[in-house]
């Protein structure tokens, strides 16, 4: 779930080329709701930041313009039927995510 408006989803959509839906919360009411909380420029300057957004550069990510509100932290959840959360990770700094492998496996598996 984005910040941004439909422009900015339509275009990171684009060029991401997800084929999956994107939310977008332009009111920040998610972001309130979860209690997600917000960087201190500093973090910019951290070693772990630096050295997250050197390995994105490396992988052909790029940032290309600032969202809406550039200090907001996010987090990382996987929400279930009957408001069941199975996992909720909030971001401390801007490199600060969950690990793939760690919310797929917090995915409950049908019984077979």
């Amino acid at each position: 779930m984005g910040l941004g408006d439909l422009r900015y989803a339509r275009a990171f959509h684009d060029e991401s080329g997800i084929n999956f839906p994107l939310l977008i919360d332009e009111q920040r009411e998610a972001y309130r709701a979860l209690e997600l909380k917000k960087a201190n420029p500093l973090h910019l300057l951290w070693t772990l930041n630096r050295l997250a957004r050197r390995r994105a550069r490396a992988a052909g990510h790029r940032q290309h313009k600032l969202g809406k509100d550039p200090l907001q932290l996010g987090g990382s959840f996987v929400f279930g039927p009957a408001n069941v959360d199975y996992f909720v990770h909030l971001s401390e700094t801007f490199s600060d995510n969950a690990p793939a492998e760690v919310l797929l496996k917090s995915i409950p598996q049908p019984d077979h």
